[in-house]
């Protein structure tokens, strides 16, 4: 293990998650490839208080420990479903009760699924911006992926695939001496 962490969100709150999935695969293979120790969590581990809480004093203290290990992680994956253009409401609540400062210069891999290519955007458009405001470093590589981009909640495309190793690839600029007998093998 390199000693880094990443921390996978998926700003969904159904299980099974094609959102989950995503960002788990994501999360895994970057972990095989850098030597990553990784958790990822969807909406519904924050427990209820995520929903009713005004600022982050008020979360309970599932949803606290949750928001802490976002905020102290070595590098992000963010995936997030796509609701009429754009990222749900929860999602964008605990997006907000994250202080700025605190992802600033964190590196953040962007993705997002939807029911089609109608929704491709949705990662540039939304989520880009989103941590561009927190001053992040949102990797070049966004991950969009579709319905037909998944069999039994599973990755199941090639060219979704290929996008996702071009992103764990675009890590190595930040992580340079993490596991490089895997990278190199990759």
């Amino acid at each position: 293990m390199s000693g880094f962490k990443l921390v996978g969100i998926a700003g969904s709150f159904n299980r099974p998650s094609k959102t989950l999935a995503l960002v788990r695969h994501v999360a895994e293979r970057a972990s095989i490839r850098y030597g990553f120790a990784s958790k990822t969590y969807d909406l519904h581990d924050f427990g209820p208080s995520l929903g009713s809480a005004l600022w982050r004093k008020d979360l309970d203290e599932q949803a606290r420990r949750v928001v802490d290990e976002i905020v102290q992680a070595d590098a992000l994956i963010i995936g997030s479903p796509t609701y009429k253009g754009s990222y749900p409401g929860l999602f964008k609540h605990l997006i907000d009760l994250i202080d700025p400062q605190e992802l600033r210069g964190k590196p953040i891999i962007i993705t997002a699924t939807g029911g089609g290519d109608r929704h491709a955007l949705m990662v540039e458009h939304q989520l880009r911006p989103l941590f561009g405001f927190f001053m992040a470093h949102t990797l070049p590589t966004a991950v969009y992926a579709s319905d037909r981009d998944f069999q039994d909640y599973a990755v199941a495309s090639e060219p979704l695939s290929n996008r996702i190793s071009e992103v764990i690839g675009e890590l190595r600029a930040f992580f340079p001496g993490a596991n490089p007998a895997l990278a190199a093998a990759e």
